[in-house]
């Protein structure tokens, strides 16, 4: 290249459009699973074709590496606390598994012992809770060995992810972090709550809302974003961006996080459509938005201790 080509190569290059700056991306909601384990598995169904095999490592990774993800922390897909172990044997030498949320019940006995088992693994990161396995996060909170249980994991430095949000979950993480302030708590799939319509009921769930807008501590799970209308789901962003935003505007830049709900996600989309939606809406908002959304807010929630060279973060 003479140098008349080498100048005009350079002022093309300086006319094109700046390229957005790769995000490395945390997925906050994965589910391991292996229907083929000794003693079977408790979720997902036999009937459920489109999830019972496998859902492994490797496979997530083959997956979900295009999009640009970095790291994922596993969240429980089982009330048994042998299934903690399974996890934690599953990733311990899986770099790109950041850790897991497990399942523990903190009104049972022997919780105190089990929690300091656990503790001593980094990559445990704190439970699950909420309305799963047959659990009521509400009623729990009236049992007081359930608050000092709580207020065990807070002190560890652990956190706890909700499950399956309604307007009475929202209540009661209220109620929580009441009375365990200092507790992080994590709202999972909120984007899949439907609001009440009726009056009191919409007033109440309102006001629930604007509590949580002021608990610093309570992080929002962008995930399970997809819907399904009159027997098809709609791919177009447009179509989620009024939910999306509500929750922007709720909770601000600071408190959102991703999380695919991967491979329960595949029961409306395949792992590029999800991605596309979150992706899309996240990226319009500007790169801080989006690196706040993809990682940074998750390095706040979960603590999470970079395993790779890969993975962003000290």
């Amino acid at each position: 290249m003479n140098r008349r080509q080498f100048v005009g190569a350079s002022a093309m290059m300086q006319a094109l459009p700046a390229q957005p700056r790769p995000i490395p991306i945390i997925d906050t909601h994965v589910h391991l699973f292996d229907p083929r384990r000794p003693g079977g598995i408790p979720w997902p169904p036999k009937d459920d074709t489109a999830l019972y095999k496998p859902a492994l490592p490797d496979r997530y990774r083959a997956i979900s590496a295009p999009f640009g993800i970095r790291g994922a922390i596993e969240v429980e897909a089982s009330p048994r606390r042998e299934d903690n172990d399974w996890v934690l044997q599953t990733i311990q030498d899986e770099p790109l598994f950041l850790g897991t949320i497990g399942s523990l019940e903190p009104a049972e006995p022997g919780f105190t012992h089990n929690l300091q088992t656990y503790l001593r693994n980094p990559l445990f990161l704190g439970i699950r809770y909420g309305n799963l396995w047959s659990r009521d996060l509400g009623a729990s909170l009236a049992k007081p060995d359930f608050v000092v249980g709580m207020k065990s994991i807070a002190d560890a430095g652990l956190i706890l992810d909700t499950a399956n949000p309604t307007p009475a979950l929202l209540a009661d993480v209220v109620k929580l972090t009441d009375a365990v302030p200092t507790l992080r708590v994590i709202l999972d799939h909120l984007p899949q709550l439907v609001a009440p319509t009726q009056p009191a009921a919409r007033r109440a769930y309102e006001a629930t809302v604007r509590q949580l807008t002021q608990r610093p501590q309570v992080f929002i799970k962008v995930s399970s974003v997809l819907r399904r209308v009159d027997g098809k789901v709609p791919t177009d962003p447009a179509f989620y961006k009024p939910r999306l935003d509500e929750l922007w505007e709720q909770f601000g830049a600071d408190r959102l996080v991703y999380g695919s709900d991967w491979p329960n996600s595949d029961h409306w989309a395949e792992y590029p459509q999800v991605f596309r939606i979150v992706d899309d809406y996240f990226r319009k908002r500007g790169p801080e938005a989006a690196e706040k959304y993809f990682w940074k807010n998750s390095k706040t929630a979960y603590r999470w201790k970079k395993r790779s060279n890969e993975q962003p973060g000290a």
